[in-house]
């Protein structure tokens, strides 16, 4: 069922949402060459807890998933496309780091993710994660009063199959609330015209991930979690929470002035 938020609980929303956008910056400025990726969730935490937030990731147990998940940000690097567990691995020049986050503030939640690289970038990392961002950008744009789901979902998958990557849709954009997934779905592909009308009041992730290689496939590592693109290409995550509005889409995950 899906759950149109008031112009009250929007407001309530964005203000989880600088939290999220807030940890993210905190973690990115962190990041470098030598540093574990416990350490930036340690970052993130301490960033949640400044703020009297929880974490919507910690302890999430999705059908999916054999284990709950251990930390408060997912730390995807290289091939690992999403859902990668913050472990004692030392970040090293030239990865490409997704970095994804949400925050649950007085009972409302926000969720948001960046790619960026580490230390001197690659030129063809360079240009994935300025694609997954463009496709960021013109999914959100297709959410407007009247359209529907399936225009954010072509406006994305245009882009990325434009630039060659792969798209998967078995994990993409969701409704959020007063929980991180709520209904409606909103995939990384699909048909223009097509699934829920969009009107103002919902609230709605947006998020393209594009693997380089061009394949669609991908692994789950043995943690249960951790998603690596079937042929060892890298991968990119960009992601936004934004409201659909009389006015036009309003991106929540923004930080603080």
């Amino acid at each position: 069922m899906v759950e149109l938020k008031t112009a009250g609980e929007i407001a309530a929303m964005r203000a989880a949402g600088r939290v999220v956008a807030d940890a993210l910056a905190a973690v990115r400025q962190h990041a470098a060459v030598g540093v574990r990726l416990t350490s930036l969730d340690q970052v993130a935490r301490q960033v949640l807890a400044d703020s009297g937030a929880q974490s919507p990731f910690l302890g999430y147990l999705p059908r999916f998933a054999s284990t709950p998940f251990p930390a408060v940000i997912c730390t995807s690097v290289n091939d690992a496309v999403l859902h990668g567990i913050p472990g004692r691995y030392q970040l090293r020049d030239g990865d490409l780091l997704s970095v994804d986050c949400g925050a649950v503030l007085d009972g409302w939640t926000a969720d948001a993710a960046i790619s960026f690289p580490v230390g001197g970038p690659r030129p063809q990392d360079q240009r994935l994660i300025e694609m997954t961002e463009a496709a960021l950008a013109a999914g959100i744009t297709a959410a407007v009063a009247g359209s529907r789901i399936g225009d954010i979902s072509a406006a994305i998958a245009a882009v990325g199959r434009a630039a060659g990557y792969g798209i998967n849709t078995d994990f993409g954009g969701h409704g959020v609330g007063r929980t991180m997934h709520e209904a409606p779905s909103v995939p990384n592909e699909g048909q223009a015209g097509r699934g829920m009308r969009l009107v103002p009041g919902l609230v709605i992730a947006i998020e393209p991930w594009f693997l380089a290689g061009g394949r669609d496939d991908y692994l789950v590592d043995r943690d249960g979690w951790t998603l690596r693109s079937a042929d060892g290409s890298r991968g990119a995550h960009a992601e936004h929470t934004i409201a659909v509005t009389a006015e036009g889409p309003a991106i929540l995950t923004v930080a603080s002035a």
